[in-house]
């Protein structure tokens, strides 16, 4: 990833500026990373409240230290981001240690009862990843449900590594520098993550949501996008579980009960879901097929938001459905109340046009 152009080298230029207090400057300084630092964080904390409280107490740190900042540090070709991601990358450790991994319900086997205080992996917008086309489609594949759960079940610092080296790219002198540690440390938290994240695939996820979404026909993504809407606005389970694989699993964070296989999802679609009225509006999430849900509330006779339901589709079916119930549908762009009448272009979810990836590329391929 190419460095930013933020002009802060110079007597004129925004680091010097802002090291005489002009917050402007700084924030000129610190602007170009705000987006990249947030996802750095999400991956590491799976948590996108998280990932903005964390970016705001790095710019803090970093407005107020500013005067200890040396521009020549270290071997990083942009000194100011790799400055930045040690605040970011630290601060999320700092929290790691005291926090429970977050987790999707499908995590635990049906039997077992997560810990009442689990905290449950939150979904990630891709509006926030498109507005950097260069490397929208890197940052897809690097914040899929699947690859995010597996990053969570690492250690921390395996954690930082992987991401810090095959997500970001750093060379490992640079990661190590962000990590304060040696290249041998980080070499050898990266193996060990590479081999975890390996041993944990599913079977069948040899491709990632990406490859997957770019080996449809033109058109079907949009196709299949309109049917499963249409399913649920009209409450049609037949239809709905006609469009699943025979392996999937539909889960509901924070409920921790989930279904696995078609018969078990509707029967459960059938004894609740589906007794009420629904309106599903697509949209992307991790690099997803996602639709914003909306509930009818009977007593005002209109669709209110509910969450955001992300689906991971294998070979054209639907192979899972997290259903986020408590997600806030404002950072997707959906609006208040759904639109009505058949939804066209961008609307119906069709991810604009992208590159396919090799097999055995993206994030932790070894």
């Amino acid at each position: 990833m190419n460095a930013p152009d933020t002009g802060a080298g110079g007597r004129g230029g925004p680091l010097a500026l802002a090291r005489t207090g002009d917050r402007p400057a700084f924030d000129r300084l610190v602007g170009p990373y705000r987006r990249e630092l947030h996802l750095h964080a999400y991956r590491m904390l799976g948590s996108f409240h998280d990932a903005d409280d964390v970016v705001q107490e790095t710019l803090l740190r970093a407005w107020r230290a500013l005067d200890r900042f040396e521009e020549r540090r270290g071997t990083a070709d942009d000194p100011v981001r790799a400055w930045l991601y040690r605040i970011a990358t630290n601060r999320c450790l700092t929290l790691l240690e005291t926090r429970a991994r977050r987790e999707l319900p499908t995590g635990f086997g049906h039997d077992e009862r997560p810990p009442d205080d689990i905290a449950w992996l939150e979904p990630y917008p891709d509006a926030l990843l498109d507005a950097d086309p260069g490397t929208a489609a890197l940052r897809r594949e690097s914040v899929e449900l699947a690859f995010v759960v597996a990053l969570q079940r690492l250690s921390p610092m395996q954690r930082a590594a992987v991401v810090l080296r095959d997500v970001l790219d750093f060379p490992a002198r640079e990661a190590a520098d962000v990590l304060d540690t040696t290249v041998p440390s980080v070499n050898s938290a990266l193996q060990r993550a590479r081999r975890a994240l390996a041993a944990g695939r599913r079977p069948g996820d040899s491709r990632t949501q990406r490859q997957e979404l770019g080996a449809l026909p033109p058109g079907e993504l949009r196709a299949l996008a309109r049917r499963y809407a249409r399913a649920w606005d009209r409450g049609d389970v037949d239809a709905i579980v006609a469009m699943l694989g025979d392996d999937v699993r539909y889960s509901m964070p924070p409920g921790a009960t989930w279904y696995e296989g078609p018969d078990a999802v509707r029967e459960f679609l059938v004894r609740y879901p589906l007794t009420l009225r629904w309106r599903f509006v697509p949209t992307r999430s991790n690099g997803q097929l996602a639709f914003g849900a909306y509930l009818l509330d009977e007593g005002s006779g209109r669709f209110r938001p509910v969450g955001v339901d992300v689906l991971t589709l294998r070979s054209g079916r639907v192979s899972a459905v997290t259903a986020f119930l408590t997600a806030d549908l404002t950072p997707w762009g959906l609006p208040e109340e759904p639109p009505e009448g058949e939804l066209e272009g961008e609307s119906a979810g069709e991810p604009a046009g992208e590159p396919d990836a090799g097999p055995g590329e993206g994030p932790g391929a070894e």
